[in-house]
Order: C-alpha cells, then sequence, then structure tokens
C-alpha cells in the first residue's frame, strides 16, 4: 500500500473535518460530543476537568491494524509496545493482554511492564544512557532483548551479565545517519544526534561483542525519530541496515534479529498520517529476504488518536484585544506538547449546539503565567464562553505522560472508555498530594 493523500485540503480541517477523520468521535443532538459512545460530558460532569481520557477499543483497533498490516505483508514481526508514550498500567495491561511487548527507556518503565504483567522476555530496553542499577535490574529478570547504544555500554552489560553468571540478548543499536524529516528535537537516526553507534564503527564493534563474557549478540537496531509520515526515511535506514547485515554475514558472524524501531506519525493537523501497510511494504522491500526475525516500536501511532483532554473555559477575555482569548483550566503543565513542539492539536466543543454556529478565529490559552503556555490562536471555534468545555484531539500520546504539577497545579484525573462505559483509572490529584513527600527542616538551636 503506497503513502496516502493529505486528509484537508485547508490549513486548518474545519470542526467537521476533525469529526469525520476521527472515527471513535460523533455528536449527539442531546449530549454533545461522544468518545466510543460515551457523551464527553457525562465523563466531566461525573470527574470535573482537566481530565484526559482514553478510549480502549480505539488503542486495540490501530494495534491490531499494525499487526495486520505486518502480517498482509508476509512478515512475522513482533510488536513492541514504546512505554514512553503512554505508561499508564491500564495501557501496559491491555497491550500485554493482546499478546504484545513493550519497548522501554528505564527501570521505572521496566517496573511497570512488570507491575503490568508483560512478560520480561517481550520487553526490549532502548535509551542512551542505562544504569548500572538499571542494568542489573533488567538482566536479572531475563529481559529479552538490550538495544547497545555504544562501545562503553556494551562492555558494561558485559560486566553485570558475568557478575551475575548469566548472558544478556544484546543487539547494536544503528546510527544510519538518516534525516526522518520530523521536529529537530524528535530525530534521533542523525550523526549529529546522540544515540546509536555510528554506522561505520557497527560491524568491528559486533565482532567484538561475540569476544565479550556474558553476551550473546543477535543482530541490530535502529530508530530514527518520532511522528515520521512518509517511508522514505524508513527505506534509506533499512537499506543501510540490510547492508550492514550482508556484510557482518559474510565475515562469518550470524545476525538473526533486526529492531526497525519506531515513529510512525499521526495527523494533527493536515499531515499525511503514516500507514501501517506502507511502513510493512518498506520492511519488506529493505529486510523481508535476509531470513532475520523483526520487531517494530510503535508508540505515537497506536495511542496517540486514542486519548482527549476535556477542559473548560475560566473566562473569555475579549475587550480591548485582537481576538478573544480563551483561558482554560488546563494549562501547559497538563499538556506541555504545543510550548515544547509548537504541536497543533485539534480542538472541539462539547456542547451540540456549538457545532452549528458560526466560526470566528479564537486564541485558546492557560491559566500559567508563560506566554508559551498557549494550546491555538486564531483557531476557528464557535463562540465558546465561561464554564464552555472542549476536546483537545491526539492526547493519547507525550499527553499525561509529560504532565507536571507546575505551578502547584495537580495531576489531571485520566479515565478509560470501554464497551460503552467509563472508569476513573487515576483519580485527580490533591494539594496535599502535591507536597506529601516534603519536609521542612528543623530549626538550629544555636551557633556551631
Amino acid at each position: 500500500m503506497a503513502d496516502l493523500p493529505p486528509a484537508y485540503t485547508d490549513a486548518d480541517p474545519s470542526l467537521a473535518e476533525l469529526l469525520a477523520t476521527h472515527p471513535h468521535l460523533t455528536t449527539d443532538p442531546m449530549c454533545g460530543l461522544m468518545f466510543e459512545g460515551v457523551p464527553l460530558n457525562a465523563i466531566a460532569d461525573a470527574v470535573g476537568t482537566p481530565c484526559w481520557v482514553l478510549g480502549a477499543g480505539t488503542l486495540r483497533q490501530r494495534l491490531g491494524r499494525m499487526h495486520a498490516a505486518m502480517v498482509g505483508a508476509g512478515l512475522d514481526v513482533s510488536l513492541h509496545y514504546a512505554v514512553k508514550a503512554n505508561d499508564h498500567l491500564s495501557v501496559l495491561s491491555l497491550i500485554g493482554q493482546e499478546g504484545y511487548g513493550a519497548d522501554i527507556v528505564s527501570g521505572g518503565e521496566l517496573a511497570r511492564t512488570q507491575k503490568a504483567g508483560i512478560p520480561a522476555q517481550r520487553v526490549v530496553f532502548s535509551g542512551v544512557g542505562k544504569t548500572d542499577a538499571e542494568l542489573e535490574y533488567a538482566i536479572g529478570l531475563g529481559i529479552g532483548q538490550i538495544n547497545v547504544e555504544s562501545a562503553e555500554e556494551l562492555a558494561i552489560i558485559s560486566a553485570i551479565a558475568t557478575r551475575l553468571g548469566t548472558r544478556a540478548t544484546v543487539t547494536l543499536r544503528i546510527n544510519p545517519d538518516v534525516d526522518a524529516k520530523t521536529h529537530a528535537k524528535i530525530t534521533t537516526g542523525l550523526a549529529a544526534n546522540k544515540f546509536g553507534i555510528p554506522f561505520d564503527n557497527a560491524a568491528a564493534l559486533y565482532a567484538h561483542a561475540f569476544t565479550l563474557p556474558g553476551l550473546n549478540p543477535v543482530g541490530f537496531a535502529t530508530h530514527i525519530g518520532s511522528q515520521i509520515l512518509s517511508t522514505a526515511p524508513y527505506h534509506a535506514a533499512y537499506a543501510r541496515v540490510a547492508e550492514l547485515v550482508r556484510t557482518v554475514r559474510a565475515s562469518g558472524l550470524s545476525v538473526e534479529v533486526v529492531d526497525c524501531g519506531g515513529g510512525l506519525g499521526i495527523s494533527y493537523r493536515n499531515e499525511v498520517e503514516g500507514q501501517p501497510e506502507a511502513l510493512a511494504s518498506t520492511i519488506r522491500a529493505e529486510l523481508g529476504d535476509l531470513g532475520l526475525r523483526l520487531s517494530i516500536e510503535p508508540g505515537r501511532w497506536p495511542v496517540g488518536p486514542a486519548g482527549v483532554l476535556l477542559s473548560s473555559v475560566i473566562l473569555r477575555k475579549e475587550e480591548g484585544l485582537p481576538g478573544p482569548f480563551l483561558v482554560l483550566d488546563a494549562a501547559m503543565n497538563d499538556m506541555v506538547r504545543p510550548s515544547m513542539y509548537d504541536a497543533w492539536h485539534g480542538i472541539l466543543p462539547l456542547a451540540p449546539q456549538a457545532f452549528s454556529q458560526p466560526v470566528a478565529p479564537t486564541h485558546v490559552v492557560g491559566p500559567v503565567c508563560e506566554s508559551g503556555d498557549t494550546f491555538a490562536r486564531d483557531r476557528l471555534l464557535p463562540p465558546l464562553g465561561r464554564a464552555s468545555r472542549i476536546a483537545i484531539l491526539d492526547t493519547g500520546a507525550y499527553g499525561a505522560v509529560m504532565s507536571s504539577t507546575y505551578n502547584s497545579r495537580p495531576l489531571a484525573a485520566q479515565v478509560l472508555v470501554e464497551n460503552g462505559e467509563f472508569t476513573v483509572i487515576r483519580r485527580r490529584q490533591t494539594l496535599e498530594e502535591l507536597w506529601q513527600d516534603e519536609s521542612m527542616p528543623t530549626q538550629p538551636t544555636g551557633k556551631a
């Protein structure tokens, strides 16, 4: 399957276009905006705002499509969900129940996968800086694979595994020096990035790995970035990895595994959403004839569209200003992507009557005292006022997981929608919980 044409022709999609391209969202003339058949107003009434909502059905459907795409291309590819995208235990439990594995980048994420019931053998440990304690934990559990980022790390893993009296299964993460054509802050496959082993050093280091005790070298990994919307960078990266596999095999060494990484992008605004079928075709074209065990590490693509952030308008500020400002009860501490990446997210009203009203340019901002606390500028929205509710779309990935308590703002509640019902999966943090782990030193009684 080829890459598809853009979803929209205009710079910004209309409210109707946003609805049409988000099949888990519908409108009801009485209840307003619905999420997998559940009125979002009912969730806001019960839980309050701001509130994260995640759809289990949407997540399962998108994971299933990715798996089906690989099978349809004639590939036996294991799927390891990138935990960093959304690490909630409910998400990880669903991942495990569906039979998928996990890709982790910290000891904390590894602990979460174990709490959620994902077998350690189905977990891949990535990341440029794994501590000795994290590696010892992972190796002790019998983790399925460690993606090694440097010669220095390879030596550390060898020493730890030897001390533990076992062998760690490792791949070398290769930096193919390929531009993923994504945001500069989320590209990982260029030579200037901190990630991976330089391509020209990889063959020699792989041969060296076979000489070290405590290691079971099985192949290579690559990951070139996030929010990738074209297959061209994947073609380039996988072609370089295939070249490396052939070179190493010609030297007499075994290569059994290639981890193809993740990064497939979604359509937030008017982008061409990455197509799992096109990715599968790319993997097949570049790596399919090498007799390898293959894997992918999707995060954003399956979980991003499965989430929304609900928020209420605190006030509408417009007197003497160039356009109205809607000040929300959600802020940059809840969702940092617009501030950090200048990210665009669709916004839909929850009220049923709002979809038939005229729209006008509107600025949507949070209450934090920074100009970067802005969700949208000149967004075409109906005339929303105080207490109106909105849903910020495509927040299932890198949303709640990146939240903070900046400005002493409690973490928002999280809700899971499944089979037409909703469940609170994380209650709203209380003010007292903001400082429950803090202490004040006792006052000194005199001079030393």
